[in-house]
């Protein structure tokens, strides 16, 4: 079946197979094809230039006049398999309660477990597929979920296999990160060693051995897990073949990037505060910048500084920390404006940093995050548009008309 899509008003991120991640100013650059053509068979991108070059062999042609073409957002951040909300911390928070202060009470990560560990496994499958339907309309055709509000052996293992059960049910690419390092469990407060014991002598063989999850996790942060326990965490963990992917300087600089470095981190998550330290540690690493706006803006701390990083040759990814507490909104449209408008990114580097670098922060550069001959169909086909600079400029504004997953209509 081969289907093409004509008078594209702007194919954009067309790249070759070869681009893996862009950076430094690099991230300027959005190659695009005006008044292009798309050409899909089955599942993968075939085919595509300008349209004086348009193929006369095709199964099904779809007009795309005024509308353009863009591949669909990469999400390398999510924790989308939890059960209910936690709305009410957020009356809390503008009652005057700081996050840390919320979670001293209680709340926060711990009280998500608490509702997490109570909940059936075919209920947070139900509640967390919800979810999933409703980014992947939003234009989200790749994405990772972290556990890490289980918090106990059995639990940690249900979100992973909700996880695994979505990737069985749903034709995108998922991606599965163990976090059992989230938070330390209530009965766990006075003896945190013994629940890094339990992460790395319990859960960690449990989660290689039913091949539950590519990545794994820590909170490095002040209040939660220190450097010197992200460090044995990731040792216990790469020892079983998983990948970090870490939580770090969200809000305060402890280290969390350079022992991050130091593991071979495919990516470092948060990074609202940052100094030149943290800056120099990351240059001619691997390792990608991940920035959350969503959860700057939810919780009204500072936002990623985005210039910095990518003024100092450094990459940088987008990502909504889709969750309950801190971020319950898994909209990479209005993370992409969020990134234009309070982080001072282009919307050529949000676009970038929402797709291709997405993908390599969830070692999906091969196969999404830009519409390259090979790659699967995953695109987004937006409404009519003046220009791409459009999609930040109107956040408020639904601009997607269709969403291709795999080569079919969503």
């Amino acid at each position: 079946m081969t289907t093409l899509l004509v008078n594209i008003k702007e194919l954009i991120q067309v790249r070759p197979l070869d681009v893996k991640k862009v950076s430094g100013n690099e991230m300027k650059n959005l190659p695009t094809i005006k008044n292009a053509y798309l050409l899909v068979e089955n599942d993968i991108i075939i085919d595509y230039g300008p349209m004086e070059d348009v193929p006369q062999s095709f199964d099904e042609r779809i007009d795309c006049t005024g509308k353009m073409i863009l591949p669909t957002w990469c999400d390398s951040h999510t924790h989308i398999v939890y059960a209910g909300n936690r709305e009410q911390e957020f009356v809390d928070r503008i009652n005057g309660l700081t996050y840390e202060e919320i979670a001293n009470n209680g709340g926060g990560i711990v009280n998500s477990a608490k509702k997490l560990q109570s909940t059936s496994e075919d209920d947070l499958y139900n509640q967390s597929a919800k979810r999933l339907e409703e980014i992947i309309a939003l234009g989200t055709g790749a994405v990772e979920i972290k556990s890490g509000y289980g918090l106990t052996v059995d639990a940690e293992l249900k979100m992973l296999r909700v996880i695994k059960k979505l990737k069985e049910n749903y034709n995108l690419p998922i991606k599965a990160t163990f976090l059992g390092a989230h938070a330390f469990p209530t009965e766990f407060k006075n003896n945190k060693e013994g629940y890094i014991d339990l992460i790395i002598n319990k859960m960690l063989p449990k989660v290689a051995e039913e091949n539950l999850a590519e990545f794994v996790d820590a909170f490095c942060e002040t209040g939660y897990f220190s450097v010197e326990d992200t460090d044995k965490i990731l040792t216990a963990a790469t020892s079983y073949g998983l990948t970090p992917k870490v939580h770090v300087n969200q809000f305060t600089t402890i280290g969390g990037v350079q022992i991050s470095v130091k593991h071979k981190a495919l990516s470092v998550d948060h990074l609202e505060v940052m100094n030149s330290e943290d800056i120099d540690a990351l240059k001619g690493s691997e390792t990608m910048p991940v920035a959350l706006p969503s959860c700057s803006y939810f919780l009204s701390i500072p936002y990623t500084p985005a210039r910095e990083i990518i003024q100092a040759g450094l990459p940088l990814a987008l990502a909504t920390d889709f969750n309950p507490g801190s971020t319950p909104s898994g909209n990479m449209n209005f993370v992409v404006a969020t990134a234009c408008i309070k982080m001072k990114m282009t919307p050529e580097e949000a676009i970038n940093a929402a797709t291709i670098n997405g993908a390599y922060a969830m070692n999906l550069s091969d196969t999404v995050g830009s519409i390259t001959k090979g790659k699967k169909a995953n695109f987004i086909v937006t409404k009519e548009i003046p220009s791409y600079g459009f999609i930040p400029y109107s956040f408020g504004s639904n601009l997607i008309d269709q969403v291709y997953i795999n080569g079919k209509k969503i």
